[in-house]
């Protein structure tokens, strides 16, 4: 059974609480303000991205890592740079 926006919203924004509230608000905002306009490629690195350790989540937004794939990097960027203004 195929899930509706919403869900998919609201099981996005559960996934992006971490340990970390410095991760939860540039995940979380990522999601309320950037996932409606992300491409498929974005939204599956994300995906991807929520895998990972709130540690090494961490370290590539501080550029401490390297992420492990150029669409995954990609949107370190926009979440970081976006963190910005």
């Amino acid at each position: 059974m195929a899930q509706g926006p919403s869900q998919e919203l609201a099981k996005l924004r559960w996934r992006c609480r971490r340990g970390m509230r410095e991760l939860d608000l540039l995940l979380t905002r990522f999601v309320d303000e950037e996932w409606g306009g992300a491409s498929s490629a974005e939204r599956e690195a994300f995906r991807a991205l929520l895998e990972a350790p709130d540690s090494l989540i961490y370290a590539y937004c501080l550029g401490q890592e390297r992420p492990p794939t150029a669409p995954v990097s990609s949107l370190i960027e926009r979440i970081t740079r976006r963190s910005l203004v």
